[in-house]
């Protein structure tokens, strides 16, 4: 009897940005590589057949899509993208943008018949904006963080949601307008992820497993120093038709010397 085919994970983390002169142009993303590690790990672990990309410019970036979208696929398509952003846009390491809704295209059923009923989920750490969540006042062991994006945006979040592909499920690092925060430990959305899969919670189906990273990024996050008492809040959007259960696998023993 054959093996059913392995779900494939990709994940892409930019942390240094230059023009095409090479001049940098936004700040360093300290602890984005790390964590993204960390994700690619656990994935890993979860059986998925993970690809982490560091540093890619925003052709490469689609390029990785347009490669995704000519391989087989198991039962679930998963990818993280950390990077600076804006409202409806990610940046390539050469600091051009990428739309999500190129992204989404790529994937869509016209061109990439395989995914059609595979379930796609995106987690997207990047900024949305740049107005501040000033929240309430919860205790946490943040750093002082960084911000995520650079550049000045106009929140228009409907048409990336009338682009999301059939079977789809996106959750952001905040809400449409604010920005996402990142300190030398990594980030807040994605490291309340990481501790998500890590436990038992990862079994919960995907709307609440989605919940549940929400409600540590409220509760157990807060900008320390420059941006003093700043909270932050993920949300998603989902076209999926049933529940699913991505990361429910059982997570296999770490080689030694991992």
């Amino acid at each position: 009897m054959s093996q059913p085919r392995q779900s494939r994970a990709l994940v892409i983390v930019n942390t240094d940005f230059s023009s095409s002169d090479g001049d940098v142009v936004c700040q360093t993303r300290a602890g984005a590589k790390r964590e993204a590690e960390k994700l690619s790990n656990i994935l890993s672990r979860l059986n998925y057949k993970v690809k982490l990309m560091h540093n890619k410019t925003a052709k490469e970036i689609e390029d990785l899509y347009q490669q995704e979208s000519c391989c087989e696929h198991g039962e679930y398509f998963v990818s993280i993208i950390s990077s600076h952003g804006k409202e409806g846009i990610i940046f390539g390491c050469d600091s051009k943008p990428v739309m999500l809704t190129r992204i989404f295209q790529i994937l869509s059923s016209e061109k990439c018949p395989v995914l059609t009923k595979i379930p796609k989920i995106f987690f997207i750490q990047a900024c949305r904006g740049k107005e501040f969540d000033q929240g309430v006042v919860v205790e946490c062991d943040s750093g002082e963080l960084q911000l995520e994006c650079e550049p000045e945006c106009e929140p228009d979040c409907f048409s990336d949601y009338l682009s999301i592909p059939p079977q789809t499920a996106v959750m952001f690092a905040c809400s449409p307008g604010y920005v996402a925060f990142l300190n030398i430990s990594g980030s807040m959305f994605l490291q309340s992820l990481l501790k998500v899969l890590e436990g038992e919670e990862r079994h919960l189906a995907l709307n609440r497993l989605m919940t549940r990273v929400n409600w540590e990024v409220a509760f157990c996050c807060q900008a320390r120093g420059t941006y003093e008492g700043c909270k932050e809040m993920p949300c998603f959007v989902t076209n999926l038709l049933q529940e699913v259960f991505p990361f429910s696998a059982p997570i296999m023993e770490e080689a030694d010397g991992v």
